[in-house]
């Protein structure tokens, strides 16, 4: 087993992928689909854009029966495989698209682009990596329409970014722990996190070799990911130190890709169309939505998406427990599986 902090944000979610085995990076249910020099929003261009994805079930004749999965910060399809494989019980109904974002390493990132390495690799925002998934599935995947759209934590902000940008092009979004809109106390920890990496010493401006470990930015993720609760009642006194310092490893996750993701989640805002409106943004949402929340969630604060389901009337379920961002896996996953079956049958 491998001990991860940095693909563990689940959704930002650390915690819960740390215990996953890493699968083999020659997995032949690993796809890519070239969109070759793919424009961004700010005009900008990623040469040579891939995006990595894994499929599972069989795409009805009709094309229709898709769902797409969308990965949390610093995951990709391979965990995220692992962390839903109990959610994906019914592929032969639907037909299940896990898609690697922008960054994370499988998908066009500063760490794997030839042409753009490191921090050359040009900023990109949440919409273009939505941007990037319809371009993949409308032009590479002749697919034109989708059932559903779900993901955790970043997955989720991508999922909120989908209800605006393509209205009719679903029928259902789930976003899980994730939010219309990062608030002043999202952006507070998300600015330390990018800081403690940018300062470090072994991050040597970008331009480290191999995968150096930066403790402050892991322990950062150890802090934001769950709540003091969890902590006091799941770390002993005695055992504190080893625990704390588990996060001190190389991670799987590049450092430049965090700092480029990180900056994809910190502009992240769905109101950017309408002058900063939520109701406006509300008013372009046609798809049916269940918005799922963590109470005590220090990552991804709860309120904006609470907002936005009662403007738009959907359907909002609250996790209580202490897991804090991790909730949705790591506690109550019984609860948020069941609510996507009976979300996706209804």
């Amino acid at each position: 087993m491998r001990t991860t902090f940095s693909v563990s944000i689940i959704f930002l979610l650390l915690a819960c992928l740390q215990n996953l085995q890493a699968l083999d990076k020659t997995d032949p249910k690993q796809q890519y689909a070239s969109l070759s020099d793919f424009t961004l929003g700010s005009g900008l261009k990623i040469y040579d854009c891939k995006i990595g994805y894994q499929t599972y079930g069989k795409l009805n004749a009709e094309r229709s029966n898709a769902i797409i999965f969308l990965v949390w910060f610093g995951g990709n399809s391979r965990d995220m495989h692992e962390a839903i494989s109990g959610i994906m019980n019914d592929t032969a109904k639907f037909y299940f698209i896990l898609i690697d974002a922008i960054g994370n390493g499988y998908s066009s990132s500063p760490s794997n682009s030839i042409k753009q390495a490191g921090l050359q690799f040009p900023v990109f925002t949440i919409r273009d990596m939505v941007e990037s998934q319809y371009t993949m599935l409308t032009e590479k995947m002749n697919i034109h329409h989708l059932v559903g759209v779900t993901g955790f934590s970043m997955g989720g902000l991508q999922a909120f970014q989908w209800a605006v940008s393509h209205p009719d092009f679903i029928d259902k979004i789930i976003p899980i722990v994730g939010t219309p809109q990062p608030t002043s106390s999202d952006l507070l920890w998300m600015n330390i996190q990018s800081e403690a990496i940018k300062n470090d010493t072994a991050y040597h401006d970008g331009n480290y070799k191999g995968q150096p470990v930066l403790i402050t930015a892991s322990h950062i993720n150890q802090l934001i990911l769950t709540t003091p609760e969890n902590v006091t009642n799941r770390v002993s006194r005695d055992s504190f130190y080893t625990w704390f310092a588990s996060a001190e490893k190389p991670p799987d996750f590049d450092w430049n890709n965090q700092i480029r993701q990180l900056e994809a989640i910190m502009s992240h805002d769905i109101t950017k169309t309408t002058n900063g409106s939520f109701e406006e943004a509300a008013k372009m949402v046609k798809a049916k939505m269940l918005i799922i929340v963590s109470k005590h969630d220090h990552a991804v604060n709860p309120m904006p998406a609470t907002k936005f389901a009662g403007l738009i009337n959907a359907k909002l379920i609250t996790l209580e427990s202490d897991c804090g961002h991790g909730a949705p896996m790591l506690c109550e996953s019984e609860k948020v599986n069941n609510a996507l079956h009976d979300f996706l049958k209804e």
